[in-house]
């Protein structure tokens, strides 16, 4: 058997743990007996460490534990301890947060769970405000995440396995489901999917893990995922049946499986009365439409003003065209995304006086050098801002990509060409699947009437 001294200058060297100043270690004497203690600065409470180390120092000598078991029940009674022997498990432990504890003479370490990860407040999302409601929302802690869910699920029934992924990164991943509820086939499916990921790390966290969990090509820009920041929304969608997948480092949850009609769903419906909250989600469905099918119509009938009716004449272009609309809404197009970007690398201090300057010089001067008539303006505006309808920044630009497909399928093929784009929209959301392999369009498809009803309108809960 190796010697205490052995045992630790071999874990130090293999680990480097004189390399990395975070990573701390400290030989104490307990009951008479060498032990060393190994901890990532920064990562454990402190008033729980004192609480330790003066439990560790009030052991006699006359009275010490015979093995670790003994030792973690009758000295380490205030925190969760557990024994292990396995290194890889030690120092993914140890990296994790966990404080290691070895005593000279035990075959086992002991691995104390007194960890804490620096965390923000849990404030409401940016993106998912409502107008009434809960102000919390998740946060990049797992802990806070599974304990706000909790907290409105106090059921027996309600499940949050830890698994990992990541051969460096070994990040953590919690798959909440209700026992009761979910659809077992699907679960174990998940949970075989997420223990045969081979890669290196989550970078990119939850986008890392989709990409990882549905490996066909994402060739259909319709979301298979839906994400949310916001609790009620992953505790209602956990009450449904639906799995919600939250990964470490990240704010937002994922909920699986997820149709069109899921994506499309807001917690805004919900916190309203059931005539109110039926009205929003007409007004959603509604702009959802115009921001997909307005400028294609525009150019469709500025094609053909022949068709426009007499009293709607005023919409057709008066200036000079110098550039072709076709090419007029593709470049908007691609300048809303660049403000957009350029929006998310400004400084808060700068953004109102950028915005204001970007507005007159972009919406009035370029219509006025010849650059962009005013019409197009107009249009892409709208669609600018409607587009932010939808909570899902995905479900948006799924929408946006179909858009410039039918403005260049109308271009080219005119009205046949806006008949096949629309039937080609269709069949991208029709022949779509999601994660499971249901249809994208459940419950319109297979059609279930009941179910098809409460995604329609906003019924009174239960």
């Amino acid at each position: 058997m190796k010697s205490f001294e052995q045992i630790v200058q071999e874990f130090n060297q293999k680990y480097a743990i004189d390399v990395s100043f975070d990573l701390v270690y400290r030989t104490i004497t307990i009951g008479g007996r060498q032990a060393v203690l190994y901890f990532t600065d920064g990562m454990i409470k402190d008033d729980i460490m004192e609480k330790l180390m003066e439990g560790f120092f009030a052991v006699k000598e006359e009275d010490f534990p015979e093995n670790a078991h003994e030792f973690s029940k009758r000295v380490i009674s205030y925190v969760e301890a557990n024994l292990e022997t396995d290194e890889e498990k030690l120092i993914t432990g140890l990296l994790t947060g966990i404080v290691l504890l070895y005593v000279e003479g035990y075959s086992q370490w002991l691995m104390i769970d007194c960890r804490t990860y620096p965390a923000r407040g849990v404030q409401e999302p940016e993106k998912d405000k409502v107008l009434r409601g809960s102000r919390d929302g998740f946060v990049e802690t797992l802990n806070f995440n599974s304990a706000l869910i909790r907290r409105r699920i106090r059921s027996p029934e309600l499940r949050m396995e830890m698994l990992s992924a990541g051969k460096s990164s070994h990040t953590d991943i919690i798959v909440c489901y209700m026992e009761n509820r979910v659809d077992q086939a699907f679960l174990k499916s998940i949970k075989k999917r997420i223990r045969e990921i081979d890669v290196d790390a989550l970078t990119m966290n939850q986008q890392s893990l989709a990409e990882a969990l549905y490996k066909s090509p994402w060739i259909n820009p319709f979301p298979k995922v839906k994400y949310s920041e916001r609790p009620d929304t992953a505790a209602a969608s956990v009450l449904e049946g639906n799995i919600v997948v939250m990964v470490d480092n990240s704010p937002s949850v994922m909920i699986m499986p997820t149709s069109l009609f899921d994506v499309t769903e807001e917690a805004n419906d919900y916190y309203f009365p059931p005539i109110t909250g039926t009205y929003l989600r007409f007004s959603r469905f509604l702009i959802t439409l115009t921001t997909l099918f307005l400028t294609p119509l525009f150019l469709l009938f500025m094609q053909n003003p022949q068709w426009i009716p007499e009293q709607f004449s005023f919409i057709v272009v008066k200036d000079t065209m110098n550039i072709p609309l076709l090419a007029q809404l593709l470049l908007l197009e691609l300048a809303i995304d660049g403000m957009r970007l350029a929006a998310l690398n400004t400084p808060n201090i700068l953004n109102t006086p950028l915005s204001v300057i970007t507005a007159l010089v972009l919406g009035e001067f370029s219509v006025k050098s010849g650059w962009f008539n005013a019409e197009v303006m107009l249009y892409m505006a709208f669609v600018a801002v409607a587009n932010y309808s939808q909570a899902s920044y995905e479900f948006g630009y799924a929408l946006k990509f179909m858009r410039i497909i039918l403005l260049i399928a109308v271009a080219l093929f005119n009205l046949w060409g806006f008949i096949l784009g629309t039937a080609f929209i269709f069949c991208c959301i029709a022949f779509n699947r999601t994660i499971s392999g249901k249809s994208y369009l459940y419950p319109l498809i297979p059609f279930k009437w009941e179910k098809l009803k409460s995604r329609i309108f906003r019924t009174h809960l239960r």
